[in-house]
């Protein structure tokens, strides 16, 4: 089945409407009997067939495809109460990946290439052991474990980093400057920021880290070009809170 990406906040309102709709016109009726139907029936059945027709328009006008019979049994689980297989990240997720592969469609030139590249170094990646992937798409390896602070987004840390292309090209390097770098983590890449709070003091982690969670679809002229998947050897030296 193919997500196709929500927006936050549309996504609870779209998950709470639309499947009333669905149950509300029998299948056996055409399109002017349920038109006629949705006229004469209660409140109810009114406002649910007008959410069916607003959200639709609204998910076609963006190319959004919906597999019902899955959206039915996340409803049904949600409405009964049950346990939800996937957590919130989880969910969000799915909605960033699939914002990625929609964002994707439009590149053209060296950002398709990069594009590829990415993707086959993701897909890649996914065959190793001891590598892990997060809900956002983020990877990472650990190189060396650390046992000191483990810093949170609103921290300041000091690291030491090599930053690489897929190629290998190496695009900066604290480490080749000799002196490490201190900043807020909330200032940063979406990546480091995510993938630091992973890490404690004295630790050394690989990041894979998608282009959406990198510089983006424009990348960083004279040094990282549009859609690039970037790579950073990161050494966690200090949290200072």
């Amino acid at each position: 089945m193919r997500f196709h990406t929500l927006f936050r906040s549309f996504g609870s309102f779209f998950t709470a409407v639309f499947f009333c709709s669905l149950s509300c016109a029998p299948p056996s009726l055409n399109a002017q009997d349920e038109a006629k139907k949705a006229g004469e029936g209660d409140l109810k059945s009114q406002l649910s067939y007008a959410y069916g027709v607003t959200i639709a328009r609204q998910l076609t006008e963006r190319g959004i495809e919906i597999d019902l019979d899955e959206f039915r049994r996340g409803y049904e689980a949600v409405a009964k109460g049950e346990e939800i297989p996937l957590s919130d990240a989880e969910i969000q997720g799915l909605f960033r990946r699939n914002q990625r592969l929609l964002a994707e469609e439009s590149a053209t030139g060296e950002g398709l290439e990069n594009v590829k590249a990415g993707n086959a170094l993701w897909a890649e990646n996914l065959k190793k052991a001891g590598l892990e992937t997060t809900p956002s798409g983020l990877q990472y390896e650990i190189l060396k474990d650390g046992d000191g602070a483990q810093p949170e987004s609103t921290d300041e840390v000091t690291v030491h980093y090599t930053g690489k292309l897929t190629d290998g090209t190496v695009f900066d390097s604290s480490v080749e400057r000799g002196e490490p770098a201190s900043f807020p983590l909330d200032r940063v890449i979406a990546g480091w920021t995510e993938g630091l709070q992973l890490m404690k003091e004295g630790a050394k982690y690989r990041f894979y880290i998608p282009y959406d969670l990198a510089y983006g679809e424009e990348g960083r002229p004279g040094s990282i070009p549009p859609y690039s998947t970037l790579v950073f050897d990161v050494e966690l030296l200090s949290v200072n809170k």
